[in-house]
């Protein structure tokens, strides 16, 4: 039986660095990047834009097939989730958005099923990031269509409220973000947990063994997170917007 450490080692196929990050030094400005979260972030996005080519292509309104069949079956669905939330009329500005979340975020989730590769999603950095686009967004529309009115709510009904308030908008982004993250990244270690059993299997294929065991599980898994996020983040806009917040 293998250590952790150990299962991660074997399955380092492509040499990231052994402490994880590269450090970068602007003058008294000390960065450190993560360079598996990043090319995997560039390979996920790279996927997302061939799917959306491969969609769009040659589109046909009587025969629709394919890419072109999957996409529209995800932006009908999504579209049904904002317009149960808000005016369709608000909604159709944020459609691109939430569709493009829900895209990029079960690509992201899936990626890590691949032999060697890893998902962005079990990086907090990027699930901090997508969290904070949707807290940005919030305020957009928030202010969009109700104008300074919209800060109205930190003060009604009742001003002792206000911290409540304050700390239910921050924890909105703080929940997104950890919610996606530690169940994508769980689902990882649980996949080098089953490959440490495995002793000196582990390596084989590039972890293929135990992916396969917890294939099934972890595209459900895939798929739920990232309508989690995005039926949250429409949610949230939809309170942001709603003549009665």
């Amino acid at each position: 039986m293998l250590s952790l450490h150990e299962v991660e080692q074997q399955l380092n196929f492509w040499g990231w660095p052994a402490n994880g990050s590269w450090e970068l030094y602007l003058g008294n400005t000390h960065l450190t990047f993560n360079p598996k979260t990043l090319i995997m972030t560039w390979i996920t996005m790279f996927l997302v834009i061939l799917f959306g080519i491969a969609a769009t292509r040659g589109m046909s309104l009587r025969k629709p097939k394919g890419a072109q069949n999957i996409l529209e079956m995800i932006y009908e669905f999504i579209r049904g989730l904002v317009n149960d939330n808000m005016d369709p009329k608000k909604g159709a500005a944020l459609m691109s958005i939430v569709v493009t979340y829900f895209i990029f975020i079960l690509f992201s989730n899936l990626i890590g099923l691949v032999p060697t590769l890893s998902s962005p999603t079990a990086d907090y950095n990027t699930t901090m990031g997508l969290a904070l686009c949707t807290f940005v967004i919030i305020y957009i529309f928030g202010i969009r269509y109700k104008g300074l009115g919209y800060f109205k709510h930190y003060i009604q009904p009742f001003i002792p409220f206000l911290p409540i308030v304050i700390i239910e908008d921050f924890a909105k982004p703080i929940t997104l973000t950890f919610r996606l993250y530690g169940n994508i990244y769980g689902g990882e270690v649980l996949i080098a947990v089953l490959l440490g059993l495995l002793g000196g299997w582990a390596h084989v294929f590039g972890g293929f063994i135990a992916s396969v065991v917890w294939l099934a599980f972890s595209i459900f898994v895939g798929f739920i997170q990232a309508f989690i996020f995005t039926m949250l983040s429409i949610a949230y806009v939809g309170q942001a917007v709603a003549d009665h917040h």
